[in-house]
């Protein structure tokens, strides 16, 4: 297994067991996967406690869990709660701060620690994203060029870049902030969940931020990622019903629309799933702030195709 470079961690720091972040874990029928998670996760110098949820796995997986370290909290769901599973963690963590690694990725040594320090020093931050590294040769995960490159202001009171996405295994919340907003929403239950909590929390005036000297690894199977697009393309369009003008949300719903007529099969099934969330997306539907809209405004239009950066 490959474990995270102890010259990773953030020099002149204290290496002694820090108690002040809960890392939660999601995981379902990846018994290998998690358990190289749970090594690593025992192995980092803050010795951080850890909560995993299983997702209804089957027998392979529950038997693996069996055999987690010692000090790992398991809670088990009956059934496949997505990204909700983290919710139920976060209820659990007695801790002020809680760190998310799904069963493929863990987090580099001082990171939480670090995460720990700049929360504590900002009351308003409610939400760090770090930066992601990519398999045995720590390859820049895309996503880190987003987010460094989000053309929201930089705000006083708070650290790294103003950001209103992250990646869900790579980040670290107050867990206070975390569930006043609600957690992870129920309507999207996996797939692009992030959005969606980035805007509540800056709705209720939580800081989210990108900062790059936090660092998680992640070590994908790149089987585990088939299938799942339309998963990300429905959750899209959910999202701008559940928080978004009606007009924006509708032409997102008509470009996908017309995106099936190209006989798209991943944009046929989030169609479907569009239509078939619809009638629960509209009953929970509120809308953003006017800051938090024009917030999201400015990400879109740095995103839009052909826009130079």
């Amino acid at each position: 297994m490959t474990q995270p470079s102890a010259a990773e961690a953030p020099p002149g720091r204290d290496s002694g067991p820090d108690a002040r972040v809960t890392v939660a874990v999601i995981t379902r029928d990846r018994p290998r996967s998690v358990l190289r998670t749970l090594d690593a996760l025992a192995a980092l110098p803050e010795r951080p406690a850890v909560i995993v949820v299983d997702n209804g796995s089957d027998d392979a997986t529950r038997a693996a869990l069996r055999r987690r370290p010692a000090g790992v909290r398991l809670l088990r769901a009956r059934e496949n709660t997505g990204a909700l599973g983290r919710n139920l963690a976060v209820r659990h963590a007695d801790t002020p701060y809680v760190a998310f690694s799904d069963d493929d990725s863990w987090w580099s040594p001082g990171a939480l620690r670090r995460a720990a320090d700049l929360l504590d020093a900002h009351p308003r931050l409610g939400l760090l994203a770090a930066r992601t590294l990519v398999g045995d040769d720590a390859t820049e995960d895309p996503i880190n060029a987003v987010l460094a490159a989000s053309p929201l202001p930089a705000e006083p009171d708070l650290p790294g870049r103003p950001v209103l996405g992250f990646l869900g295994c790579a980040c670290v919340v107050r867990r206070e902030a975390f569930l006043a907003a609600g957690g992870y929403h129920p309507v999207l239950f996996f797939g692009g969940e992030e959005t969606l909590l980035a805007y509540d929390l800056a709705a209720d005036g939580w800081g989210v931020t990108y900062e790059p000297a936090l660092t998680a690894r992640h070590h994908p199977d790149p089987a585990g990622r088939e299938g799942r697009g339309h998963l990300e393309l429905r959750n899209e369009v959910l999202t701008l019903w559940l928080r978004r003008p009606l007009p924006v949300a509708l032409r997102a719903g008509l470009r996908l629309a017309a995106a099936t007529v190209t006989g798209d099969h991943a944009s046929r099934r989030a169609l479907r799933g569009v239509l078939a969330r619809l009638p629960a997306a509209l009953a929970r539907r509120r809308r953003l702030p006017p800051h938090v809209e024009r917030a999201a405004r400015l990400v879109e239009e740095a995103s839009s195709p052909g826009r130079h950066r």
